[in-house]
C-alpha cells in the first residue's frame, strides 16, 4: 500500500475512538453496534437494525450522521406510505411570467447521505421495494430521467421483530441488499440507569463532527485497495456455499433445515466487511478471523429455514454458529 494509505489507516483508527466518544455523548453503551455500523459504512453497505421499540436505534443513527457530518433524511414507514413519499414526485407548475405549465421533480427524503428507514417492515412490500434501486444503483428513476444520489449513500433501516402486530416481512431481494443485520439488545442495568439519568436531565450532549462526506468516500476507496490473500477469499466462499442445501459440500443439517442459502453477494460482503474491519483496527491485511467476525451479521438474514427447522425452534443464527464451528479454512488442522 502507498505511504498515504498507511497514514490514512493510522488516522482512521484514532478517528474510530473519536467517533465512539462523540456518539457516546448521546448513546450509552452499544459499542459493538457502533463498530459494526462503521464497518458497514466503510464497506459501502446498508444496514438493518432489529430490536424492539425504545432501544434508541433511531437516535443512534441520527447521532452517527451528526458525527460524520452527513446529510440526513428520515422516512417513517407506515402502512399508508406510498413509493413517491420515498423517492419524490413530479408536480405541475405554472411559470408566472410566461404562463407555461410544466412538471418539476420534488426530491424525496431518499436524497441524503444517510437515509433512516424507520420501522421499514411496517409498510407493504410494494413501498419497501421503492428503496431497491436506490440501495443497489445509488440512483432514482423519475419519469424518463435517472437521478444519481450523492455519495456516500447509506440506508440504515430499523425493523421491529416480525412477531409484533402490524409488521410485514421484508422480501428476500431487499434483505439481500443489506450487508449486515444487527440485533440491538436491551441495555444492562448500569447502562439503563445511565440512560435514565441522561435523558431526564436538562443537559444534553451534542456530537461534534469527526469525518465528512468527502473523507468517507476516500476511506471507502481505501478499503477496496486493501489486499486479501487467496486463502481468505476461498474461506469466505467456502462458508457461504456450505449454507446452500443443494451444494455438495453442504453439511447434512443444512440439507435438512435450510430452504435457501446465501447467494454470491454474501461472499462479496464477507470480504468487504473483513477489509473494513482490518482497516478500522489499523491493519493492512484481512485475516480469517475478520471473515468469521463478519459471518453472523452477514449471513443470518440470508438463510431461509424450512418447516422442520421452525418446528424444532431452530433459527438461522444457530445454523450460522454451526457452520462457523464445522467449516474450517482449507489447510487448517485439528
Amino acid at each position: 500500500m502507498a505511504g498515504s494509505d498507511v497514514e490514512a489507516v493510522a488516522g482512521l483508527r484514532q478517528n474510530r475512538d473519536r467517533i465512539r466518544a462523540e456518539v457516546g455523548k448521546i448513546i450509552v453503551g452499544q459499542h459493538e453496534i457502533i463498530d459494526q455500523l462503521l464497518v458497514a459504512l466503510l464497506a459501502g453497505g446498508h444496514c438493518l437494525l432489529v430490536g424492539v421499540p425504545g432501544l434508541a436505534k433511531t437516535t443512534l443513527i441520527h447521532a452517527l450522521a451528526q458525527t460524520l457530518d452527513l446529510s440526513f433524511g428520515r422516512i417513517q414507514f407506515t402502512p399508508d406510505l406510498m413509493p413517491s413519499d420515498i423517492t419524490g414526485t413530479e408536480v405541475l407548475e405554472e411559470d408566472p411570467q410566461t404562463g407555461r405549465k410544466g412538471f418539476r421533480f420534488v426530491r424525496g427524503p431518499v436524497f441524503a447521505h444517510i437515509v433512516l428507514a424507520d420501522e421499514i417492515n411496517r409498510t407493504p412490500p410494494k413501498t419497501q421495494a421503492a428503496l431497491l434501486q436506490a440501495m443497489q444503483e445509488h440512483a432514482v428513476t423519475a419519469g424518463a430521467q435517472t437521478l444519481p444520489l450523492g455519495e456516500p449513500f447509506f440506508v440504515l433501516a430499523t425493523q421491529n421483530p416480525i412477531e409484533q402486530e402490524g409488521t410485514y416481512p421484508l422480501p428476500e431481494a431487499q434483505l439481500d441488499r443489506f450487508i449486515f443485520e444487527l440485533w440491538v439488545d436491551y441495555p444492562s442495568a448500569d447502562e439503563e440507569a445511565q440512560i435514565v439519568r441522561a435523558t431526564t436531565s436538562a443537559v444534553r450532549g451534542e456530537p461534534k463532527r469527526v469525518l465528512g462526506a468527502a473523507e468517507l468516500v476516500e476511506l471507502q476507496q481505501l478499503v477496496r485497495r486493501v489486499p486479501v490473500a487467496d486463502h481468505v477469499v476461498r474461506y469466505a466462499v467456502q462458508l457461504v456455499r456450505a449454507s446452500r442445501p443443494a451444494e455438495p459440500t453442504a453439511p447434512d443439517y443444512v440439507r435438512q433445515l435450510v430452504r435457501w442459502g446465501a447467494g454470491p453477494r454474501a461472499s462479496q460482503y464477507l470480504v468487504l466487511a473483513g477489509k473494513a474491519r482490518a482497516v478500522l483496527d489499523g491493519r493492512f491485511t484481512v485475516s480469517i478471523d475478520d471473515i468469521r467476525a463478519a459471518a453472523m451479521p452477514v449471513l443470518r438474514h440470508r438463510l431461509l429455514v424450512n418447516f422442520h427447522a421452525e418446528a424444532d425452534n431452530i433459527g438461522a443464527p444457530q445454523l450460522v454458529d454451526r457452520l462457523l464451528q464445522d467449516i474450517r479454512p482449507e489447510g487448517a488442522r485439528g
